[in-house]
């Protein structure tokens, strides 16, 4: 599964992230993005989440992908 991240200091606050992810992210009054949850990204939103981070003007967002399973020893 993958992680959508933020990077804060690089947002400006245009707000089209929440416009494309609006299952993910809520807008603020200024336009920045609040997450809704813990920014998991279900499989069924993840083609939603790649045309987010594609189209984000100050390229703030990147998908992570979460490890799961054992760790390794």
């Amino acid at each position: 599964m993958n992680r959508l991240h933020v990077d804060w200091t690089a947002c400006d606050g245009r707000g089209l992230c929440a416009e494309l992810l609006p299952e993910l992210l809520v807008e603020d009054d200024w336009g920045y993005p609040v997450p809704r949850g813990d920014m998991s990204v279900p499989p069924a939103l993840e083609p939603a989440a790649r045309q987010a981070v594609d189209r984000c003007p100050a390229l703030a967002l990147r998908l992570t992908r979460v490890v799961t399973g054992p760790a390794p020893v």
